[in-house]
């Protein structure tokens, strides 16, 4: 089918979803039939607008910190919640997805995004859930059995949409709010708090993503991947590293990165993996030593490992130490879910690879190795 022409062009502007082209520099450049009628807004008016102009407060703070620097990062974003301002000032919920195109040269020429209602979401997986009901009713011998399936389905929907949408949006707009706080403060203690803000924010963040995970592997779904070899890796682990060390002041993280070709790999997962090493590596190692990260490329492998100085971990502990919610003796301000280790263990096993520990009186060492191929 021609991708030009009137037949084309007639079918992109009534599709069932919205749709919007931006151009390079943010902004828009055409809004589908579908999206202008939900809207409310006619097409001369939002023409040449920034895309975050159309989406409330939260939405804006939420697309400008979140969405578009990953969107940056990766050059895609898959599903995420948006809230668009209609011509008559009303919230309209709506589920998006984010591409760019880039030519030859990598320059970005625009970026596009499919825009759904989130009730008409709900609606169809309403119509689903009524259908496995009726399965449910003709297959009576087994009719126990489906619905507590379809009982823990309802409920794993309900509990990742709250996890992904009614906590991280705030939790966005929370960090942006410290972010800019941060820029005006003046006195010590005013930046003492902000800093414990934005500590809170990222500690929260990684809950959010660790329970997730934790429950779309329990529930369905498994650790997903988006590989990529395209983007070099150490920007991704070095934005971690740095992350912690504002997350942790006073404490000592050195780095070193032998990264010498492209690794085939999902590099938002691989950064959660090294995120939740160190935050291990913060909690339980010793403040007045430094925690030493180093990745590299050698032998057709990937070798990543977090190492810290500390009491050696006992031998009833180490068998345990991937186990989900199992947390080892912390301070009570330092306990987090005791799923991070967890975690990061799914996600070497999903690439293929390994994640394991060696600690004695010297040293304890998180290490994670993947084939390149």
């Amino acid at each position: 089918m021609s991708t030009s022409g009137p037949d084309f062009e007639d079918m992109v502007n009534n599709a069932p979803c919205g749709y919007v082209t931006l151009h390079a520099n943010g902004r828009i450049a055409h809004v589908n039939l579908t999206l202008l009628a939900w809207s409310g807004h006619a097409a001369d008016q939002i023409a040449g607008k920034r895309f975050s102009d159309l989406l409330t407060m939260p939405g804006r703070i939420y697309y400008e910190t979140h969405i578009a620097p990953l969107l940056r990062m990766q050059g895609f974003f898959n599903e995420f919640a948006i809230d668009l301002v209609t011509a008559a000032g009303e919230p309209l919920h709506m589920i998006a997805n984010a591409n760019e195109r880039r030519d030859a040269d990598g320059k970005l020429l625009l970026i596009r995004l499919a825009l759904i209602k989130a009730t008409d979401r709900r609606r169809y997986e309403q119509e689903l859930l009524a259908g496995r009901e009726s399965a449910i009713a003709a297959e009576k011998a087994t009719q126990e059995v489906l619905l507590l399936e379809h009982e823990t389905s309802e409920l794993r929907e309900q509990f990742i949409a709250v996890l992904g949408h009614d906590l991280r949006n705030p939790l966005a707009s929370i960090s942006a709010g410290a972010r800019l706080l941060g820029r005006t403060v003046q006195s010590e203690k005013e930046h003492h708090i902000v800093a414990m803000m934005q500590t809170t924010v990222m500690r929260m963040a990684a809950m959010i993503d660790n329970v997730l995970d934790f429950a779309r592997g329990r529930l369905g779904g498994g650790i997903t991947l988006d590989y990529d070899a395209r983007g070099p890796l150490e920007p991704v682990l070095a934005q971690v590293i740095d992350e912690l060390r504002l997350a942790s002041p006073g404490r000592v993280i050195e780095s070193e990165f032998a990264i010498d070709g492209p690794v085939n790999c999902d590099r938002t997962r691989i950064g959660q993996l090294l995120s939740n090493l160190l935050g291990n590596a913060v909690t339980h190692g010793a403040a007045d030593k430094p925690i030493t990260v180093r990745a590299e490329t050698q032998n057709g492998s990937f070798e990543l490992w977090v190492a810290n100085a500390g009491e050696a971990i006992p031998q009833a502990v180490m068998d345990k130490l991937f186990e989900p919610f199992f947390r080892g003796k912390a301070r009570a301000s330092k306990q987090g879910l005791g799923l991070g280790l967890y975690i990061a263990s799914q996600i070497a096993k999903a690439h293929g690879g390994a994640l394991t520990v060696a600690s004695t009186p010297a040293e304890t060492r998180f290490s994670f190795s993947m084939p390149l191929a």
